[in-house]
């Protein structure tokens, strides 16, 4: 994520008005300096009072771009507040807590902060949200945030998909992942597996097994999906249809799934011989907000 000032912007509205209010109050606060505690809603507060959140769902921080952050605060300080709570006699974060591992290694002792009164519920919701919208979660990570606002807080997956501006369907794929081996899931968590490679292992009779084998030939997920379908329970091996057209047709489903996955919304291909169409399905105006923002470049 660029340290840079964050342009003013609209933010979607679906997300209830609590939620999204906030998350519009964290993008219009202005790069702050030495006289952060005299602006409205930003105050400096100890690094050492404040502490991550025990659930936040992003588990992986990339070591070269966290110490690349690290030095770009050291030259120019923290441009954006992150979002705590109180908690004790300390704060918890919200969002923001890359910012708040950098500064720490460019050894700040204070670090700009909006505090904001929020529940468990909240306090989840938002850090789902920054994180998929910085595309800082991992499938396996995002699915394991999904499954807490399910059994901790009832979240429905339609309601997940509201939330997030994402298909149910992709909600819904996403939770089956978590339905995979541990070594499985880890392999997805560290780059290894992408979730197309791991939704074909699914149904997989021996998921593990087929996961190192995918990983070692360096298979594509096309490959994957053929690899999957190939293997039997009892281990016997069936054939590939032969048919002319049986190829294509897989291959344009596998990229409708690759674009569905990266979207989270239906993606539909018409493919021949003079060209074709990508149609993109949605259902709320926050999922065609979300389209027009990733054709226009603009940040999500």
């Amino acid at each position: 994520m660029s340290e840079g000032a964050i342009p003013a912007r609209r933010r979607p509205a679906g997300l209830g008005r609590g939620l999204s209010a906030l998350m519009g109050e964290v993008e219009r606060e202005q790069p702050v300096g030495a006289d952060a505690e005299r602006s409205e809603g930003v105050r400096l507060l100890p690094i050492a009072v404040i502490r991550p959140h025990p659930d936040q769902p992003r588990r992986h921080f990339d070591e070269e771009k966290l110490e690349e952050l690290a030095q770009s605060i050291a030259e120019r300080g923290v441009l954006q507040p992150i979002v705590v709570r109180k908690v004790g006699t300390g704060y918890q974060i919200v969002a923001g807590e890359r910012r708040w591992r950098a500064s720490q290694r460019a050894r700040l002792h204070e670090i700009p902060a909006l505090v904001r009164e929020l529940d468990d519920t909240q306090t989840l919701e938002i850090a789902i949200i920054e994180n998929i919208q910085r595309a800082d979660l991992n499938a396996i990570e995002e699915a394991e945030a999904y499954q807490r606002l399910i059994s901790d807080f009832g979240h429905s997956q339609e309601a997940l998909g509201k939330l997030v501006q994402k298909s149910r369907s992709h909600v819904a794929n996403l939770l089956r992942l978590l339905d995979l081996p541990a070594p499985v899931r880890q392999d997805v968590a560290n780059g290894s597996l992408t979730m197309g490679h791991a939704r074909a292992l699914i149904t997989a009779p021996d998921p593990e097994k087929l996961a190192a084998d995918v990983i070692k030939r360096g298979l594509s997920v096309r490959e994957t999906e053929k690899l999957a379908r190939s293997v039997k329970p009892a281990g016997r091996e069936t054939r590939e249809p032969k048919s002319g057209k049986a190829a294509p047709n897989a291959d344009i489903a596998a990229l409708e799934r690759q674009l569905g996955d990266m979207l989270g919304l239906a993606v539909k291909i018409g493919h021949g011989e003079a060209g074709g169409t990508v149609t993109l399905s949605y259902s709320t105006l926050d999922q065609l907000d979300m389209i027009c923002q990733r054709l226009s470049g603009e940040r999500i």
